[in-house]
């Protein structure tokens, strides 16, 4: 997946099940009009959605299963469970929450990492990060790529944005991470994507500002 999303958009579909485009069916068509749209990649949440995005359209997938835990802040493929859900989805790539919070059960990381290689030798995994501590850790624990998912929404790096002084944390990040490092977070605009590319993002994931109309209104709405 990672060669065919190079230099290219990855577009997120999901819709949570207190929002308006809750379905599987809705996310299927959102994948489609991305592809249509010159996407390169599809970011989907839970087993149900991925399996109705593939039958749409036949461009990779990144897994993601998004759950809460009560005994852990981490809610981004937490555990084994979820683990097993994304590799029956079929996707191309496994996404998980790859701070250095304490996870339910406290699962270590590594061992997550290991389990999903194991089950699936040609699975790729990206490690969803917040700080640049994050990030070389994962690099460490094996995953593929790198994603600045979570900058700005842990309670270390709460209320930092990627794009803040230039993106000066992806510049950060790719400079100290061999890995390939994917833009994501905040990407609002096509010039945020354009200078996410033109900073050496291998690729960029968008989400908001492309699949959730709620949100999209919202930000209408409050410039007046």
């Amino acid at each position: 997946m990672l060669n065919q999303v190079k230099g290219g958009l990855i577009v997120s579909c999901q819709g949570l099940p207190d929002e308006p485009l809750h379905s599987s069916f809705i996310m299927s068509k959102m994948a489609l009009a991305a592809s249509q749209g010159g996407a390169k990649g599809i970011r989907a949440n839970t087993k149900e959605d991925i399996m109705a995005i593939k039958k749409e359209i036949d461009l990779p997938v990144i897994g993601i299963v998004k759950r809460d835990y009560n005994d852990s802040p981490i809610f981004i493929t937490a555990t084994y469970k979820e683990i097993d859900e994304l590799l029956e989805s079929d996707c191309e790539m496994i996404a998980m929450d790859a701070t250095m919070r304490k996870r339910p059960n406290n699962i270590w990381l590594g061992d997550l990492v290991h389990y999903a290689k194991g089950k699936k030798t040609n699975i790729e995994l990206m490690a969803d990060i917040a700080t640049l501590e994050d990030a070389i850790e994962a690099e460490k624990l094996g995953f593929d790529c790198i994603s600045t998912t979570l900058h700005g929404y842990t309670e270390e790096t709460k209320g930092k944005k990627l794009y803040t002084n230039d993106f000066e944390f992806l510049k950060t990040v790719l400079q100290h991470i061999n890995i390939p490092v994917i833009a994501e977070g905040n990407v609002l605009t096509p010039e945020m994507y354009q200078r996410c590319m033109k900073l050496g993002a291998h690729s960029s994931v968008v989400g908001g500002a492309i699949t959730r109309p709620k949100e999209i209104t919202q930000r209408f709405v409050q410039m007046v």
